[in-house]
C-alpha cells in the first residue's frame, strides 16, 4: 500500500502552509504552495532522499509562490497553475507583491483546468476549479486518500479573502457549496492557512457557508 505522507511547513510573511505530500514508497514527492524555501523544507527533502516531481499552485497569491525560485533551483520540475491565474500570477500589483515584498512573478507556469487529473508520484490530483478568492483558484482532490488541499478557498470555520480585484463572495460561496461540500464528509482538508479541517466537519460549523 502506498502510504501518502502530508508534511506542513508554516512559511512566509503571512504564514502560508506550504505542503510536501510525499510517496512513502517510492520516495517521490510534489510541493503545494511554496511561498519560501526555507532552510527546514530543503534539509526535510534532502534528508528523506524525496525526489521531487511537480509544484502545484493552488493560486498565484506572492503569500504562495515566492518560493519556487528556490525550489527550480534544486528541482527542474513543472509548476502548475490554472488558465485563469495567468494574469495574476505574473502580474505583481494583482498578486499583492507589490505591496509586501519587492514584487514577485512567475511567467513559465504549466496551465491547467476544472476536472483535469495530474497523475503525480503514484496519485491522481484532481483539479477542482474554486474561483472566489481568485478567479483562477483551485483545490486538488485526491480522492484514494481523501485529501484535498484547498488553498484560501476554504479554511476551518472561515473562508478565504475576498477584496481582492479577481475576487467574488458570491462566486467563492458557490465554489465551496456545488463543489467542495459534495466531496465525503470524511475528506481530509488541508488549507492555505491555519489548522486542518474536513469537509464534513465545515458543513456543520462554517458560518460562511
Amino acid at each position: 500500500e502506498k502510504q501518502m505522507k502530508v508534511e506542513i511547513f508554516v512559511t512566509g510573511i503571512i504564514s502560508t502552509n506550504c505542503y510536501v505530500v510525499s510517496n512513502e514508497e517510492t520516495k517521490e514527492a510534489v510541493i503545494v504552495d511554496p511561498a519560501a524555501y526555507p532552510k527546514k523544507l530543503k534539509s526535510y527533502l534532502q534528508e528523506n532522499e524525496l525526489q521531487v516531481k511537480a509544484i502545484l499552485l493552488t493560486h498565484g497569491h506572492f503569500d504562495h509562490i515566492m518560493g519556487i525560485d528556490g525550489v527550480l533551483e534544486d528541482y527542474q520540475v513543472p509548476v502548475y497553475v490554472h488558465e485563469d491565474e495567468a494574469e495574476l500570477i505574473t502580474d505583481p500589483i494583482l498578486n499583492e507583491s507589490n505591496t509586501y515584498t519587492n514584487g514577485y512573478t512567475y511567467d513559465k507556469a504549466e496551465y491547467i483546468r476544472e476536472g483535469q487529473i495530474l497523475k503525480l508520484i503514484g496519485y491522481e490530483f484532481q483539479v477542482i476549479h474554486t474561483p472566489g478568492h481568485t478567479s483562477g483558484g483551485v483545490s486538488y482532490y485526491v480522492a484514494s486518500e481523501n485529501v484535498l488541499f484547498s488553498g484560501d478557498t476554504l479554511f476551518h470555520g472561515s473562508v478565504g479573502r475576498t477584496d481582492f480585484k479577481t475576487s467574488s463572495m458570491s462566486a467563492l460561496i458557490h465554489s465551496i457549496r456545488e463543489k467542495l461540500f459534495l466531496l465525503p464528509d470524511e475528506t481530509v482538508v488541508y488549507p492555505g492557512h491555519m489548522g486542518a479541517t474536513t469537509i464534513g466537519t465545515e458543513k456543520k460549523i462554517n458560518p460562511y457557508v
